[in-house]
Formats: C-alpha cells, sequence, structure tokens
C-alpha cells in the first residue's frame, strides 16, 4: 500500500485572472541562500491553472532566496496553461487537465507532465440554517445543477441529511463561465457516476461567474446558492463543503487525508510506474475505490517540453523540482495542499531527472494512451 502523504503537493482551479506573480519580492539574500544581483538571475516564465497560484507564489518567493533563478507566473486557466507548453510561449505550463495524445502529435510536440499535488474540487453552498455539512450523492448533485431540484428542502435531499434543518429556499446553482480545469474535473466526475453528458443549463436560474473567487464570492452573497470549486479556495473563504458519497457509499469530506488516500488507492495497483516514462502520470482519480477515498479528487500538473527549452533552463527547472518537493514540504502542507503518495513523488523525480537533465533532449511527440 502506497503512503498516503509525505512530501508536499498542491491543489487546483483555474480561470480566475490573477496579477503576474513573480519571485522579485523575495530577498535576495538570506542567511543560507545565496546573494545574486537581479540581472545574473536565470529567468523562468509559466502559465496556467489558478488552484496552484497561492503554493506557487509562496514557492517561487522562497526559492529566490536560495537559488539564483527568477520565476514568473500568471494563473490565466488551464486551457492557456496547455496552450503555452505546446506553443513555446513560456517555459512551463500548469494545467489540471493533462494534454491529450491527439493535442501533442498535433504539435509535433512531446509534454512532460510533472504532478505537483492531489488536489479536489468541493462541492459549495449557502443554506441558512444548516449547521453541519450537508451530505450530498452524485445523482443529487446533477440535480443540483440542472434544475431537477429546485428547493433545499426537497425529500431527496432530507432522505439523505435526516436530522439537518433545510429551508423552502431555491436553489441557485454557480456555474463557471471559463473553460477551467475545475470544471472539466467536475463534468468529468458527473459523466463517469452517471455516464451522460448533458449540457450545462442556461436560464435566468443559474449564475455564471469567471474563476474560483468570483464563484466563492457568488456564494457568499446568494442565499440558496450551490457551486463547484477548488477546495483550497472554499477553505480560504470559509466556505461550507459537502460531504460527497463515493463508490464505497460513505459519504466523506474533502480533507487532505481523504484526498490523497484517492490518490494512494488509484496509484497502489500501478506501482512500480514501468510504463509512466509513456504514459507521463496522466491518471484519473476520479471515483476512487476505497471507504476513506474523497470522489473528486486530481492531480494538478506541471507541464514541460524539454525540446523547447535551453539546457540552463531545462536544468533549473529540474533543480526547482527538487527543491519544491523536498525542501518545499513545510510551506505547501502550512497552505493546507495534499502531498503526493511518496512512491509517486520519488517516480516523479526519476521522470524529471531523465527527461530535464538530458543532453540533448528528444523531440518526438509521445504515443503513449491516456489514462
Amino acid at each position: 500500500m502506497l503512503a498516503v502523504a509525505t512530501l508536499p503537493a498542491v491543489s487546483c482551479g483555474e480561470g480566475v485572472r490573477q496579477p503576474p506573480m513573480d519571485s522579485a519580492g523575495a530577498p535576495a539574500a538570506t542567511s543560507e541562500g545565496v546573494s545574486v544581483a537581479e540581472s545574473q538571475r536565470l529567468r523562468l516564465t509559466g502559465v496556467g491553472a489558478t488552484l496552484p497560484y497561492p503554493l506557487y507564489a509562496r514557492w517561487f518567493n522562497e526559492y529566490a532566496a536560495v537559488a539564483p533563478v527568477r520565476i514568473t507566473y500568471r494563473s490565466e486557466g488551464s486551457p492557456q496553461g496547455i496552450a503555452a507548453a505546446l506553443n513555446g510561449s513560456a517555459d512551463f505550463g500548469a494545467t489540471d487537465i493533462p494534454v491529450s495524445d491527439s493535442a501533442m502529435v498535433a504539435s509535433g510536440r512531446s509534454v512532460v507532465h510533472i504532478p505537483m499535488a492531489v488536489g479536489a474540487v468541493a462541492i459549495t453552498y449557502n443554506v441558512p440554517g444548516a449547521t453541519r455539512p450537508l451530505r450530498l450523492s452524485a445523482e443529487v448533485i446533477a440535480d443540483l445543477f440542472h434544475g431537477r431540484i429546485a428547493f433545499w428542502d426537497d425529500a431527496r435531499l432530507r432522505a439523505i441529511n435526516p436530522g439537518v434543518t433545510l429551508p423552502h429556499l431555491a436553489v441557485r446553482p454557480v456555474r463557471r463561465s471559463d473553460g477551467s480545469g475545475t470544471a472539466r474535473i467536475f463534468a468529468r466526475y458527473l459523466q463517469l457516476v452517471q455516464g451522460a453528458d448533458a449540457p450545462w443549463p442556461d436560464g435566468d436560474s443559474v449564475i455564471v461567474r469567471d474563476g474560483n473567487e468570483a464563484v466563492a464570492a457568488e456564494v457568499k452573497a446568494t442565499a440558496g446558492a450551490v457551486a463547484y470549486l477548488e477546495v483550497v479556495y472554499a477553505r480560504q473563504n470559509r466556505l461550507p463543503a459537502a460531504h460527497v458519497r463515493n463508490r464505497a457509499g460513505q459519504f466523506v469530506s474533502p480533507m487532505p487525508f481523504e484526498i490523497a488516500t484517492a490518490a494512494a488507492n488509484t496509484l497502489d495497483g500501478l506501482a512500480p510506474f514501468d510504463d509512466e516514462g509513456v504514459s507521463g502520470f496522466r491518471l484519473s482519480l476520479l471515483d476512487a475505490e476505497g471507504r476513506q477515498a474523497y470522489p473528486l479528487a486530481a492531480f494538478t500538473w506541471l507541464l514541460i517540453v524539454p525540446s523547447q527549452l535551453s539546457a540552463a533552463k531545462r536544468t533549473a527547472l529540474a533543480d526547482f523540482l527538487h527543491w519544491a518537493f523536498l525542501e518545499g514540504a513545510a510551506s505547501a502542507s502550512s497552505m493546507g495542499y495534499v502531498p503526493l503518495p511518496s512512491a509517486v513523488a520519488d517516480a516523479v523525480l526519476a521522470r524529471v531527472d531523465a527527461a530535464l537533465r538530458c543532453n540533448p533532449c528528444a523531440t518526438g511527440a509521445a504515443s503513449g494512451t491516456v489514462r
């Protein structure tokens, strides 16, 4: 059985355009670090998911104090992260959606997927009078978002929430307007557990917002709201998170142990990861096995195309990734991010060294199948 958590990682969301962040604000020298003139720093740029933005902001600042590198990151969403990695407009991308084989073949580039953390999508809500976390099944979640449950005191909600006072209050679904990883994870979960791919509803009853922060603000302001939201953003905004029924029939909260358990249970049967050089850890953690596994868990990845980078930049990225997994653990844990299982972290770092400490790096597109 894989260890659940020993190393740091990140969690998940996209769409909100945060201001550009980099390590320039970090001190140029510390008692333990290095003193480097700004002009002498190697510069790296990244674009992508908002889910890991808070952690990346802290990591890049901390790393600037111990290494002669300045890393700039723009959190614009997973689709933008994929595009930036494939077209070379940034040194790395970040995404909560793996790059498909067809996209890599079309671009002629092989993308290295580096899982940085196990994240999760929370189902949050604003239901006055509900003093403890609501229990929701996949069927009930789908009906809430598609208008088939119109009021919070619906019999289906009362049946799985005994003892909870539910008001006769209209359900107000809040959905994302952007092509975010958070939205894709949520949609894929419903498709997986229900076997349907219905379009999102439109109309006056549905509130549409762009980005995790905007969704969180809307839920706070709207009585009766229900939304899908990256779990770290839910915690930061002190929003409730529903306990979701998993494959084993248990109602599970999106807490770090339960999220990590989903990854550990999924990956346990795949060790020793002999084929991950091809499939690149593009793994779905949705609806994982196990009584304690949270069913809406997912990796968030860094995307790197080695053939587009100089040897100096490849080495700098490899060095940073080793530091992030081994030295950034305390920062990641203190922020509430979920670490990778230890066996996976070891395999990821081996993959990093093979892909980035290369001279020259291969240019062919990957041919593996996404799991």
